[in-house]
Parts: C-alpha cells; structure tokens; sequence
C-alpha cells in the first residue's frame, strides 16, 4: 500500500516522523489552504491512500473538512482533545492510532527497554 499523511505543521510532522517510516511521507499544510498549497499537494500525493490527521481544534477541524473535500477518499486518523495537537500527543498514543488506522507496517516502535529481562 502506498500512502501519505497530510499534517498541520512541522512540528506535527516531526512527532510523526519519530514513529513512522521514512517510507511514509508526511505532508504540512502550514494551517492554510488555498487553491496554489491544495493543487501542490494533490500532485505531491498523486495516487496514494492519503490519511488525515489535524489537531482537534477548530483549525484542525476546519483543514481536515477542507482536505475532506480534495480528498474524498482520504482515511482521518484523530488525537485526544486534552493533548496539545498532535504534536503534543504521546508516542504511545500515536502508535495506538496509527495502528487502528492500519498501518502497523509503516510504524517504528520504540526498542525494549530490557529493565523487565534483568536478572537478579
């Protein structure tokens, strides 16, 4: 499957990137739309399966309705309200998500910590 993420911001992206493949790209819309940034993204995507993910806020909200119209198609993935975005979103929660959202191939989980194998 081949797919991409269309995010608000860097730091957004930066989060993301910490969990997520290089093989995935991650877009930014910047918090603004118009008819140059949508036709930019619309040929940087082509025909991947595109995922939506915004802040819970009213910006977010209104990007994804307006994303929602360019792509139909698109699958949302969501964040908890009481985090600051997704960039303020818990790693663990953003694997949680990203995995409902079915891309477990795509994910980069975080090593074992090895303190539950030590012998005493």
């Amino acid at each position: 499957m081949d797919v991409a993420i269309i995010v608000e911001g860097k730091n957004d992206k930066s989060r993301l990137s910490r969990v997520l493949s290089p093989a995935v790209p991650v877009h930014c819309t910047f918090g603004t739309l118009n008819t140059d940034k949508i036709e930019k993204l619309r040929k940087e995507i082509g025909h991947r399966q595109v995922y939506l993910f915004t802040d819970p806020d009213s910006s977010g909200r209104r990007i994804r309705g307006v994303l929602r119209d360019v792509f139909p198609d698109a699958e949302h993935i969501y964040t908890r309200r009481g985090y600051a975005g997704v960039e303020g979103t818990p790693e663990e929660y953003l694997i949680q998500q990203l995995e409902k959202a079915g891309l477990e191939e795509y994910i980069l989980y975080p090593e074992p910590t090895g303190d539950q194998w030590t012998k005493d």
